[in-house]
């Protein structure tokens, strides 16, 4: 587009840059390029609620649904302070992408809206969510978008999501959000499913370096369900985890922490603070802490210029979406010493699973936790093994290898289909 767009900011810079990159590779025509990235729908919403001492507050809401060319869109809903359009935008082209390389019928969304969670209470939180959903009505439905949580958002708020718009139905309608509680059509695996994904993957990793997992080491940066989960996960294939963190304190101690012990100290206060005090460090220094696996599972852009020459690990699973930006995989790429899981192949096991939920709610018929997980490591191994063999057979890096595909995939289904009317 030559013309100025509503999608503006760092995150969207990103996730077209990481596009253009793709394009030459790929070759698209100035026509493609622009009909593939720039979203087909967004929304901004406002969201009046009551407070709990009478007064009326606005909270801005956001949804973009990137392409419906394969199916409904797919995609989180995040409460958080900074959200705005051009991130949303971003993170919903990352799912197209995520969505595409993984084989499944979406096309990528994003929703949110900007609010900082832990400033309201839970009949606040309700409200919101509540109110956020009602807005929506209008734009979204089982098989034209459905949510799923993210930052901020977790099963209690898809439960209010699901009932909002199973009111306005006059019926159940489990299959409009995925990542529910189970006892309101949600499924098995689907809470651990992105992190499980990221150790397995990281597993693969390891396989590929010649890794021995029991005399390896990890960390984690960001220690909310992925980063936690991963931690757990890649503690039991016997990895060390030397490093953790979230927004109250990072730590690190290289003889490695008991992660069962840090779950409960998480769980009866809320945060890693206080878990051990003489093992503090600076939060950026842990991200260049030695280690064979770094995990960064908290928010976009952690990986930079300034610290990508630093890193001291063998490889990168990206938990979160966007961690490293395109002129740190430029000098990670010119290092030729990091192995990257790149994002929307590493954290690509919640959407999978929120697949199977989706699948499972439409047909009344639901599996038990070993058959979706036996699903998931599948679809996971079977994108692993083709973006590993395109990124060694055209010399390319991991991260363009997966996003070729993805973008491949949707440039094809586009072409089949044509252009309306």
């Amino acid at each position: 587009m030559t013309h100025p767009t509503i999608y503006q900011g760092p995150v969207f810079d990103m996730a077209r840059r990481q596009f253009d990159g793709v394009a030459d590779l790929l070759d698209l025509s100035l026509d493609e390029r622009d009909r593939l990235l720039y979203p087909k729908r967004a929304m901004a919403v406002t969201c009046p609620i009551h407070r709990d001492d009478g007064s009326v507050a606005v909270f801005e809401g956001y949804r973009v649904q990137h392409h419906l060319t394969l199916g409904p869109t797919k995609g989180g809903t995040r409460f958080a302070p900074n959200v705005d359009l051009g991130e949303v935008a971003a993170l919903a082209i990352w799912m197209s992408w995520k969505c595409a390389l993984s084989g499944l019928p979406y096309g990528g969304a994003k929703g949110g809206i900007a609010v900082d969670p832990r400033a309201l209470s839970r009949r606040e939180l309700e409200t919101l969510s509540r109110r956020y959903m009602q807005e929506m009505i209008p734009f979204v439905g089982p098989y034209t978008d459905v949510m799923a949580p993210d930052l901020g958002t977790d099963e209690q708020v898809m439960a209010w999501f699901m009932d909002t718009y199973s009111m306005y139905q006059g019926r159940t309608v489990t299959e409009i959000v995925s990542g529910k509680p189970i006892s309101a059509g949600g499924t098995h695996g689907r809470r651990d499913a992105t992190g499980n994904g990221v150790a397995h993957l990281a597993g693969r990793a390891m396989e590929k370096l010649g890794i021995d997992p029991k005399s390896a080491t990890a960390v984690v940066q960001g220690f909310g369900n992925v980063g936690s989960v991963s931690a757990v996960a890649l503690a039991r294939q016997g990895v060390r985890i030397v490093g953790i963190s979230d927004h109250s304190v990072a730590l690190h101690d290289p003889k490695g922490f008991d992660i069962e012990a840090v779950l409960r100290h998480v769980r009866q206060t809320g945060v890693l603070k206080g878990f051990a005090q003489q093992a503090e460090v600076d939060p950026e220094a842990l991200l260049t802490t030695e280690c064979d696996i770094l995990v960064p599972a908290a928010v976009e852009r952690v990986v930079d210029a300034s610290n990508a020459a630093a890193l001291k690990c063998r490889i990168i699973a990206e938990g979160a979406n966007g961690p490293t930006t395109p002129d740190a995989d430029a000098i990670i790429e010119a290092r030729g010493d990091i192995f990257i899981v790149p994002d929307i192949l590493c954290n690509a096991g919640g959407v999978i699973v929120s697949y199977f939920e989706w699948v499972q709610d439409l047909q009344r018929l639901f599996w038990d936790e070993a058959e979706v997980m036996r699903r998931l490591y599948e679809i996971l191994d079977r994108s692993f093994a083709q973006v590993v063999g395109r990124a060694e057979r055209l010399g390319i890096s991991n991260r363009n290898a997966a996003l070729s595909i993805g973008v491949q995939r949707v440039r094809d289904a586009k072409g089949t289909r044509g252009l309306f009317p």
